[in-house]
C-alpha cells in the first residue's frame, strides 16, 4: 500500500486564514519550523495507479495539483481518483466533494448516517449520479473500495457534525456519525482515526497491532482554544481528545502495539505543528510523528 497525506490540519488549515495565535504567528512569518498544512485527507492505494481519497477536505483541488500520483493521464478526461471514503460529515471532510463535480466517474463510500445528510442537502446533487455511485458502509462490514484494498468501518466516540447540533447533543456516542476506518491490503493493516472524542478499551483492541495508525491529535490541551482566545469551546465539547494529560491520547495508547503511529487533524493552535516546541519533543520522545502535506508511506 502506498499512503499520501494530502492535508495534515484541522479544519481551516494551518496557518488559519483568520487567525494569529502563537503557533499560527510563526507560520504567518513563513518560519520554517512551522510548516503550512492544508485541510486533514488522506490518498491510498494498491498499486500506485488506482486511488482512493479518505475524506474530501475544501483545500482537495490544491491537494490535487500538489499531489502527482493524483493528475489526469489521458485526454480528454481522466482521473486515478477511484473512491472517496467518508469518516463523518464534517465540513472540512465533505467540502471538497464539490470540486469532484466534473462528471468523473468515482465510488463515494459512507455509513448510512452520512450518506443521509448529503442526500439532505441539493448542493451535492452537483454529483450526477451517472457518474457518481453511492455506497452505504455498514459498521463492521468489510468492503472492497478499490482492486486489493478494503475497508473496515468502525465507531468511534464522537458526535455530529457541527451544524447538526440541535438542543441535545451526545458527546461520546459511538454511531454512524463518527467512524473510523481499517484498511486492508497486501502491505498490511492501516488505521484511520481523524475524529475521536475518548479512547476506549475497544477502540484500543482495535488499533492494536496496526502496522501503520494515523490518529486524532487536533489539541494538546483540552482548553487551548479557550485559552488562546481562539474559541469557545473545549477540545472535548468538540470531540476531540487532547494529545496530552493522563486522559490524553499519548497516555491512551501508549500500551497499544503500533508499527507507526501518526497524529494528523491538527488544529492551529496545538504547538505539536512546531518542529522545535517542547511539545513536539515529547511526542517524538512517545514514539509519534507528526503529518505533514506531502508525507508518503508505503507498507
Amino acid at each position: 500500500m502506498r499512503i499520501i497525506v494530502l492535508g495534515a490540519a484541522a479544519g481551516g488549515g494551518f496557518p488559519q486564514w483568520n487567525s494569529v495565535c502563537p503557533v499560527g504567528e510563526r507560520a504567518w512569518r513563513a518560519d520554517p519550523a512551522a510548516r503550512w498544512r492544508t485541510q486533514c485527507s488522506l490518498a491510498i492505494s494498491a498499486d500506485g495507479e488506482n486511488w482512493a481519497l479518505l475524506n474530501a477536505s475544501p483545500d482537495l483541488r490544491q491537494q490535487i495539483l500538489a499531489t502527482p500520483a493524483l493528475h489526469p493521464k489521458a485526454r480528454p478526461r481522466h482521473s486515478p481518483i477511484r473512491a472517496v471514503v467518508l469518516t463523518n460529515g464534517d465540513v472540512d471532510h465533505v467540502a471538497g466533494l464539490l470540486s469532484l463535480r466534473e462528471s468523473q466517474p468515482f465510488a463515494l463510500f459512507a455509513t448510512g448516517a452520512i450518506l443521509d445528510v448529503l442526500a439532505r442537502n441539493p448542493i451535492f446533487d452537483v454529483l450526477n449520479p451517472s457518474y457518481v455511485t453511492r455506497h452505504r458502509l455498514a459498521l463492521e462490514q468489510p468492503a472492497e473500495i478499490l482492486p486489493g484494498l478494503r475497508v473496515i468501518p468502525f465507531a468511534v466516540p464522537g458526535k455530529v457534525a457541527l451544524y447538526l447540533e440541535g438542543e441535545s447533543l451526545d458527546v461520546g456516542a459511538e454511531t454512524e456519525d463518527t467512524i473510523g476506518l481499517e484498511l486492508r491490503g497486501a502491505g498490511g493493516r492501516v488505521c484511520f482515526v481523524p475524529g475521536c472524542a475518548k479512547v476506549t478499551a475497544g477502540l484500543a483492541e482495535r488499533l492494536n497491532g496496526a502496522d501503520l495508525l494515523f490518529f486524532d491529535g487536533t489539541l494538546w490541551t483540552d482548553d487551548e482554544m479557550i485559552r488562546t482566545g481562539t474559541g469557545l469551546k473545549t477540545g472535548a465539547r468538540m470531540g476531540h481528545i487532547s494529545v496530552s494529560g493522563p486522559e490524553g491520547s499519548l497516555a491512551a495508547l501508549r500500551q497499544v502495539s503500533l508499527g507507526r503511529r501518526v497524529f494528523l487533524h491538527v488544529n492551529n493552535t496545538n504547538p505539536i505543528l512546531l518542529e522545535d516546541s517542547p511539545e513536539r519533543a515529547a511526542v517524538r520522545a512517545a514514539g509519534w510523528e507528526v503529518a505533514y502535506d506531502g508525507m508518503e508511506i508505503e507498507l
